[in-house]
């Protein structure tokens, strides 16, 4: 009975706008925490494994920069526990250390302890108010809290204090879009791209703020740019596939949506696309 009322052209276009408003829904929950903990070790300019770092704090018990960097060394590979017993030894060496409190911060954030990762922002900026990292981080705990209003405040700061951090630019994209403010938001995710270059988030955040505009042809080219840049991401094969939907092309859309499927079982909107588009 769904595949008959689809292939009608009105109910179709009516099942492919809900797609698109949960795909602009998901958008504005986005985490990415793999992300974050990148810029966190581009910040402290360190690629060394965690056994070296370990030697060089053997070397230097009470630097409090060692234990930092070795800190988010074990963040980046998921060990929040030691990353958060180094963040507490380099901020009792140094209480003035604000990028440790930023950084106990990011892992208390990915722990889901946000009324503790505020606190430590919050101390960050009270230490160093120019300090752009900890405004975008705090941001985003209010940006995943529902609390928006705070959260584009956060990242209109660190935008007013000349980051060069991408973030900023597509975490402000995403609260424009859920406002309807397309415009604003294709110029945000716009100057995410151009700063963080391969990265596939803000080429989806794009596609789906020109395709909220109408104009599907950049969408889909944002859309395949995303997969290019990293085809393990469901989100972009879901909006692929809506492309391909709105264009009446099930087949192609169906694949897209499997693929999308597959890679994120739990992704609703492709699960849904899935459903509409599949052929027994």
């Amino acid at each position: 009975m769904n595949d008959v009322r689809l292939n009608r052209p009105a109910a179709r276009g009516a099942a492919v706008a809900l797609l698109l408003a949960a795909a602009l829904g998901l958008a504005g929950c986005q985490t990415a925490a793999i992300s974050d903990i990148a810029t966190v070790e581009e910040a402290q300019g360190s690629t060394e494994n965690i056994s070296s770092l370990t030697a060089v704090i053997e070397r230097n018990p009470n630097d409090p920069e060692a234990y930092n960097v070795r800190g988010f060394a074990y963040g980046r590979g998921g060990r929040y526990t030691e990353a958060l017993k180094d963040f507490d030894t380099a901020i009792k060496l140094n209480p003035g250390f604000y990028q440790a409190y930023a950084n106990r911060g990011l892992i208390y954030r990915f722990l889901g302890r946000n009324t503790e990762a505020i606190a430590d922002y919050n101390r960050s900026i009270q230490l160093n108010s120019s300090y752009d990292t900890a405004y975008i981080g705090r941001g985003e705990v209010y940006r995943t809290s529902g609390r928006t209003q705070e959260a584009f405040n956060d990242f209109e700061k660190a935008i007013q204090l000349d980051t060069t951090d991408p973030r900023a630019y597509h975490r402000r994209g995403l609260l424009y879009q859920i406002r309807g403010q397309h415009d604003f938001a294709i110029e945000d995710f716009s100057t995410a791209i151009s700063m963080s270059g391969g990265s596939p988030e803000p080429y989806n955040g794009r596609g789906l703020s020109y395709l909220a505009r109408g104009d599907e042809d950049n969408a889909f080219a944002d859309f395949n740019t995303a997969i290019g840049l990293n085809d393990k991401v469901a989100e972009s094969w879901a909006n692929q596939a809506l492309i391909y939907e709105r264009r009446g092309d099930k087949a192609r859309a169906a694949k897209s949506y499997a693929r999308a499927v597959q890679l994120d079982p739990n992704y609703k909107p492709a699960v849904d696309g899935l459903s509409r588009t599949k052929t027994s």
